[in-house]
């Protein structure tokens, strides 16, 4: 624990800001303004980046004037690709597709573009692999943040990594580690505590894992995942994703925490099966903020 964690954490007790949420809609339209539109009515304040091409500046316009019209902040741009794919051409077209989807972050106003720093699997992108905790993978997410980084230059869009159980960066500390390496201001933190629980000690006290991301990482943190897991009961562990509340997760501490940032952090539902699942989500979220006193920007 840092220094200036229990401040944090009596920080968070008051919470001084309403949670942007958002997620998913399904609304079959390319028009910006429809599109805004369906995120409020669902009570969303942050929204997924719509498909947009960055050679296409007059629809990235479109779109960041209509979502800024309605209040409605672009959380982030995903480029769910492997940067560290075993294939040279792979990586390479793989690095381009990010370097460009932080310059579309950039161009939109979106918080931030986010990835997972990679992995060595051979053939599953995201797959566990013993090189995954090494040094050297490590050296490469470093090199290869700098390199997105050095190449859009953004003035207000970050880039981030997001955890995982099985790949760097596997934690808080680890995540740190990253930041001090990458040394770069536009290098920050992309929040889903569910990929970091990766043992049962985690799960049982993801309260105190909750805790140490904000103390650690809060400065950081530009966007947050929202969703759960439930630990599916075999001969293994086995925890499987679920809606916020049909899961184990402390939300009340999640809520908490992210309420009580200095700065403004969209949360946003994803995973789910369908349009009924993220209502149930979006419902129990609500709920919960007023039961504990955290206010959702309406």
């Amino acid at each position: 624990m840092t220094a200036a964690a229990p401040l944090a954490r009596a920080q968070a007790s008051r919470p001084n800001h309403p949670i942007r949420l958002g997620g998913p809609i399904y609304v079959k339209s390319d028009d910006p303004e429809e599109l805004a539109l369906a995120h409020r009515k669902l009570g969303y304040r942050a929204a997924y980046c719509p498909k947009l091409s960055l050679n296409d500046s007059g629809r990235i316009r479109a779109v960041s004037e209509a979502y800024a019209k309605h209040g409605v902040v672009v959380a982030e741009v995903g480029r769910w690709v492997n940067l560290l794919d075993a294939d040279p051409e792979k990586r390479k077209a793989n690095l381009k597709t990010v370097t460009e989807g932080l310059a579309l972050a950039e161009a939109v106003g979106a918080r931030c573009c986010v990835d997972i720093a990679g992995s060595f699997h051979k053939t599953v992108w995201y797959g566990p692999d013993p090189q995954n905790l090494s040094p050297a993978f490590l050296d490469a997410a470093v090199e290869n943040a700098r390199k997105i980084i050095d190449a859009v230059k953004p003035g207000r869009a970050a880039f981030c990594y997001e955890m995982m159980g099985w790949s760097l960066p596997d934690g808080p500390a680890s995540y740190l580690k990253l930041i001090k390496a990458v040394d770069r201001k536009a290098f920050a933190v992309h929040l889903d505590p569910c990929n970091v629980v990766n043992s049962p000690l985690r799960f049982y006290r993801n309260t105190d894992l909750l805790n140490e991301c904000f103390d650690v990482l809060g400065r950081w943190i530009v966007s947050c995942h929202a969703k759960d897991l439930k630990w599916e009961v075999e001969m293994n562990v086995h925890f499987v994703e679920v809606r916020p509340g049909a899961g184990s997760m402390d939300y009340t501490t999640y809520l908490r925490r992210l309420a009580g940032l200095s700065h403004d952090t969209p949360l946003m539902l994803e995973h789910l099966p369908n349009a009924e699942e993220y209502d149930r989500a979006r419902a129990h979220l609500f709920d919960l903020g007023k039961t504990i006193g955290v206010s959702f920007e309406a």
